[in-house]
């Protein structure tokens, strides 16, 4: 019994794509900024104020979500690699070639888990990803 591509890559982190965060204390700081330097003929409305409020909380909000679903799929990336040790699969490279060997190895690593591959005749491939995974024979 076969079960097909079990994985899929990680997306960069981001860190790895040179975002920025913001948080609480770096709106607060803005805030106070534009406090200071207002025109005290024309004072920032309430509801503006209220609507900024409003952004940085649901901003807030979907910054914790996506850290939550991150830690999600790193739990499932580590779950699906445990479950293959001992298992015998078959692992494409960059080459095209693919190779069936037994999973002997994991290694967690941040950027997710990385395989190692024993092929019966001898030959060890390492640092395999679960996207890399085509085939798994039970």
């Amino acid at each position: 019994m076969a079960i097909d591509a079990i994985g899929a890559p990680l997306g960069a982190t981001a860190s790895e794509l040179g975002q920025s965060r913001l948080d609480q204390s770096d709106f607060i700081k803005l805030f106070l900024t534009e406090l200071t330097f207002q025109d005290p003929l024309e004072p920032i409305n309430n509801r503006e104020f209220l609507a900024q409020m409003a952004q940085f909380a649901n901003l807030e909000q979907t910054r914790v979500t996506n850290e939550s679903t991150n830690n999600l799929v790193a739990m499932s990336a580590s779950s699906q690699s445990l479950s293959l040790l001992g298992k015998q699969v078959q692992v494409s490279d960059n080459t095209g070639e693919g190779m069936v060997g037994t999973v002997t190895a994991i290694n967690f690593t941040t950027n997710g888990p990385l395989l190692t591959v024993s092929a019966t005749g001898g030959s060890v491939m390492t640092d395999v990803r679960l996207s890399q995974v085509t085939l798994v024979r039970l």
